[in-house]
């Protein structure tokens, strides 16, 4: 009997700030005790864009505009280990709000902090590990075997 496992998509948004630095939350949910960037899973009929814009604004409650995509991540890692395959939509938007981010979900997120992208805490979730890679490296796509 085989099993009938879906892939899940996501997006996951690099937020900076002036300094270069990026927005990580750690994590207080299931995913604990991994820190990462923000983001979320895609709504059926929803953009990329407009799944970016909505899932930051619920997670720390800021607005930002215009997110763009620069990359793709197949998240295998996370699969392997816990049977659940996500596809990210890998997005960076800067920064440059009054107001400052904080803490909407306390169930799912314990702390924020802005961290160089080449100094990041441990331990990371893959999917933002991934993002942040092609990001600093300029790249769309990393092929996992």
């Amino acid at each position: 009997m085989s099993q009938s496992i879906n892939v899940v998509v996501g997006v996951g948004v690099i937020i900076t700030n002036k300094q270069g630095q990026i927005l990580l939350g750690k994590r207080s949910s299931k995913h604990a005790p991994y820190w990462s960037i923000f983001g979320g899973h895609v709504d059926p009929g929803e953009t990329f864009e407009a799944c970016a814009i909505r899932e930051i604004k619920e997670e720390i409650g800021i607005d930002i505009t215009t997110p763009s995509v620069f990359g793709i991540s197949n998240n295998l890692q996370t699969y392997q280990q816990e049977g659940k395959h996500t596809v990210s939509i890998c997005m960076h938007v800067e920064y440059n709000g009054d107001k400052q981010p904080q803490i909407m979900e306390i169930d799912k997120c314990e702390s924020l902090m802005w961290v160089s992208p080449n100094s990041l805490p441990e331990p990371h979730f893959e999917a933002s590990r991934n993002a942040i890679n092609l990001w600093l490296n300029q790249r769309f796509y990393n092929q996992s075997i």
